[in-house]
């Protein structure tokens, strides 16, 4: 029997009501398991994140909305989300994935985690950038991407463009050296990001797995991760 890679998944909570529970979209799930990969859901004890980073074959960093810390937002800006205590398990699993060289998705929160600690800033109320953002935080509304050419993401979709949903306030707004925009929304907020020193290290800012049950061309993504994951 050929390996299949096990993708860890980290969990979301009902951080918009108390935090007590566990709380996410099985699509996380199925995206990984019709790619190819095995997904397992980790929870917040941080006891568990060697254990989780030695044994995984890659890490799925998913959507969510709880505070970041103060400095890695633009000056003068500050999260308005709920604290949430997935932030440091969260953390020091992507820095174990990332140390290893072993694959990383960032999903909306997981690309935001994924800049952050590339160097890069955010926003959290992109909408008071100006006038010209449109509104991202729009659940069952859809737009258009443009892909960067010869990004590791248009070599994944083999396009210059794609449909995506979108829900989220904060945003990536200053990129370091070690980053790469790879999307970009007609507003020019950036949609996806990868880190060229990695083997594998790719966030996008839209949901992809809540297409996982039907054809997209976005379903590639969830490919090629666990495509790299089965060579760590």
């Amino acid at each position: 029997m050929s390996h299949k890679p096990r993708i860890a998944i980290i969990m979301d909570e009902n951080t918009s009501v108390d935090g007590t529970r566990y709380d996410m979209t099985k699509n996380y799930f199925v995206a990984v398991h019709n790619a190819g990969g095995l997904p397992f859901g980790i929870p917040y004890f941080m006891d568990m994140v060697e254990t989780v980073v030695d044994e995984f074959d890659g890490f799925v960093n998913v959507g969510g909305r709880f505070a970041f810390p103060d400095e890695w937002f633009i000056d003068g800006q500050v999260s308005k989300a709920p604290r949430s205590e997935r932030l440091d398990v969260e953390l020091a699993l992507m820095r174990g994935f990332l140390e290893r060289d072993k694959p990383v998705l960032g999903i909306c929160n997981g690309m935001q985690v994924l800049a952050a600690l590339h160097g890069c800033r955010l926003s959290p109320d992109i909408r008071a950038l100006g006038p010209h953002i449109m509104e991202h935080d729009k659940r069952d509304h859809e737009h258009s991407v443009a892909i960067v050419p010869d990004t590791r993401l248009s070599r994944i979709v083999g396009r210059r463009e794609l449909t995506v949903n979108t829900f989220h306030r904060e945003g990536v707004v200053q990129l370091s050296d070690a980053a790469v925009a790879s999307a970009h929304a007609e507003d020019g907020m950036i949609e996806a990001i990868e880190i060229p020193s990695l083997r594998f290290a790719l966030g996008v800012q839209w949901h992809p797995e809540l297409f996982a049950r039907q054809e997209h061309p976005g379903n590639a993504i969830f490919e090629a991760f666990v495509q790299a994951a089965s060579r760590s």
